[in-house]
């Protein structure tokens, strides 16, 4: 009969590409029951639903234990627990905040949020979206509110609800919506403050905060009030947004934010009907800077009509075309989002227990 020992040999081979470890020494093993007809069975705990190698994970782990001897049957139950970010105690109840930034305004990089979020959501993470655009806030236009914010009593407040659970904050939830804000840097970082930590999160695995375009207050008070994650860099193709792009970029590095990755946003362009892709603003600047500076590029999404039509209505496109082009685009990035974040929680725990070790000794 085989036996525990050896199940856990064999699962050692089976290595996260992405954490560079296997799945044994990263604690993804769980539950594993061995039956006397040689059934196995176990409980393989990734580090996000949104994984991207999941189905890769849970093939490679059950076809190394199906070569073992007296071996009938696998059984491989997947699951996931995102872990929270070492240092993130600020915002109870939220395990990772991901800034969404530009260096520019008319990227789409408020588009790109709304639809990250409602992707991550699709795979089933808990989600929350914050919108930090005080002075133009767009969330609220475009995605539809099930459930408005109200308060629950002292200075709490319970966020508003979205499509599929996601929850909601937008000064634009709370203000008229034909009420321009007139407010100075210091209400503004204030305002993003309060949006942060008087708002019922709870049990988040991914806070998006859309920033306002540029290296203003919001992105400042932001980087420095509370540990973030990561930051996620929106730009178009075109050379001059690159370039303003990447002062945003230099920007939290020198804050000494984690870079998540680049979006590519408009990218291309599909004719109706020829088929052709066109690339109004040119092609390969992004996916070149990328290289140079050893940043991850996290995929393109296309310009398409219906991405504008949907986020006018309140329905992203993820929910009313979750097939179309840039929906599967969004998906895909929003997965590559979800496993760079696991890297870099990862990487940051390690470096953490090393401080430990190092100060005990």
């Amino acid at each position: 009969m085989v036996s525990e020992r050896d199940v856990l040999e064999a699962l050692k081979n089976v290595v996260d590409p992405e954490l560079g470890k296997d799945i044994v020494s990263l604690g993804m093993v769980k539950d594993l029951k061995i039956e006397a007809d040689g059934v196995v069975s176990f409980i393989l705990e990734l580090t996000t639903p949104a994984c991207p190698l999941r189905s890769v994970l849970e093939k490679n782990a059950k076809e190394v234990v199906e070569k073992l001897s007296g071996v009938k049957e696998v059984k491989v139950k997947v699951s996931s627990r995102v872990l929270p970010y070492p240092g993130q105690k600020s915002i109870l109840g939220v395990k990772n905040i991901i800034a969404i930034a530009s260096g520019k305004g008319g990227v789409g990089k408020s588009t790109v949020a709304v639809n990250l979020a409602l992707a991550l959501s699709l795979r089933k993470a808990s989600v929350g979206l914050l919108d930090a655009d005080i002075y133009g806030p767009t969330i609220p236009k475009m995605l539809d509110i099930i459930r408005p914010p109200f308060y629950v009593g002292g200075d709490r407040v319970e966020p508003a609800l979205s499509y599929m659970g996601i929850k909601v904050m937008s000064i634009g939830l709370l203000a008229p919506e034909d009420t321009p804000i007139i407010w100075r840097g210091p209400l503004v970082g204030k305002a993003i403050e309060e949006m942060l930590n008087q708002v019922d999160w709870a049990d988040i695995d991914y806070l998006i905060v859309d920033l306002p375009p540029g290296t203003g207050d919001a992105s400042l008070s932001l980087a420095q009030a509370i540990p973030l994650t990561g930051v996620v860099i929106v730009t178009t193709p075109q050379d001059a947004a690159l370039r303003i792009a990447l002062k945003a970029l230099r920007m939290f590095k020198k804050l000494n934010v984690e870079v998540v990755g680049i979006v590519e946003n408009m990218s291309y362009f599909v004719c109706p009907n020829c088929g052709s892709r066109i690339e109004i603003f040119g092609s390969g600047n992004v996916y070149k800077i990328c290289q140079e500076l050893g940043i991850p590029y996290l995929g393109e999404v296309p310009l398409c009509p219906e991405v504008r039509e949907s986020g006018d209505l309140g329905r992203p496109v993820i929910i009313r075309d979750p097939d179309s082009p840039a929906s599967r685009a969004f998906i895909e990035i929003a997965e590559k989002i979800a496993g760079r974040i696991s890297i870099l929680v990862r990487s940051k725990m390690e470096q953490s227990e090393a401080s430990e070790k190092e100060d005990s000794s």
